[in-house]
Formats: C-alpha cells, structure tokens, sequence
C-alpha cells in the first residue's frame, strides 16, 4: 500500500464490525471455503462439477473481501464523525438540492453507513469530488458518467451520528 492511500473515516463501531467480520473471513471462512473445495474435488472430474466451480467463485470472493478489507482497515481514521462546521467532508451527512430535487445522504464510505438508511456517496465519486469542502449554502455541478452537466446546491451540513 502507498504512503498516500487515502484516509477513510470509520466510526469505532464500524471499524469493530468490519474487524470482526475480517477476522472470522480469515479463518473460519477460509477454513470452511476449503472443506467445500475439498469435498467437491473427491466427487470426482472437476471440468463439469458444479459445486466445485461454484465454491472457487465464492473463494475468489471471499479472498478478494479479506483484501478490501484490509486496505479498509489500514487507511482508516477511527473515531467520532467530524464536527460538521457547515463544511463539506468525509463523514458528515450532507442535504443537497442535485437537478433540482432536494437529498439527504451521508458522505464517506459505504461501510460507515452500514445499517443506516441514508445513501452514502463517497468522496472519489463524481458528486463528491465536486461537494468535497464546499459549504452550506454554496453552489457548484459535476458531470455524470452519462457527460450530463448536474447543478448542486448545499443546503446543510450536519456531524453523522451513526444512524
């Protein structure tokens, strides 16, 4: 991993969640993944055993969330969800007005979110690239991956209280 991996926020509570869930991935996971890999394989020629591709799949899978979450888990800032200071930024939940219809969502990475029923948009994304520092009442657009020019205005900017 570089020096210059991104941060992520996490609250403590996410950061345990995800934790947990690596920790039983990397063994207990890995470990059951095996055993069904294994059983598959006796039940003889692989090329046309379905259950056996099957069970690779879900441990390419499997390895590839034990990555992700690792990276997660390195680059994270745990703690309380920055004071929002009516500015912009990873870990606030934010109200926008975006082409014209008002949103409420949380910005930051969707493994904080887990469990809320605000949408999470991230700050690589294109709308939060664009909101990234901006402050209540300013305005600002994006382009969509469809090339359409999106207005945005930033209504509020709250602290995330976990919910």
């Amino acid at each position: 991993m570089s020096n210059d991996a991104p941060e992520t926020f996490l609250t403590q509570d996410a950061y345990d969640r995800l934790a947990a869930e690596l920790e039983h991935l990397s063994t207990t996971g890995r470990e059951e993944i095996a055993k069904r890999i294994e059983a598959a394989r006796e039940e003889g020629d692989l090329k046309e055993n379905g259950g056996y591709h099957a069970a690779k799949d879900e441990q390419g899978k499997q390895e590839a969330r034990i990555r992700t979450l690792q990276h997660l888990l390195k680059s994270a800032k745990v703690g309380e969800a920055p004071e929002s200071n009516g500015v912009v930024q990873p870990g606030t939940v934010v109200t926008a007005v975006i082409a014209g219809g008002e949103e409420v969502f949380l910005l930051g990475n969707r493994e904080i979110g887990a469990g809320s029923e605000l949408d999470v948009y991230s700050e690589a994304s294109p709308l939060g690239a664009a909101i990234l520092g901006r402050k209540e009442g300013e305005k600002t657009s994006y382009t969509a991956p469809t090339g359409r020019e999106i207005a945005v205005e930033i209504v509020k900017v709250e602290t995330y209280n976990g919910q």
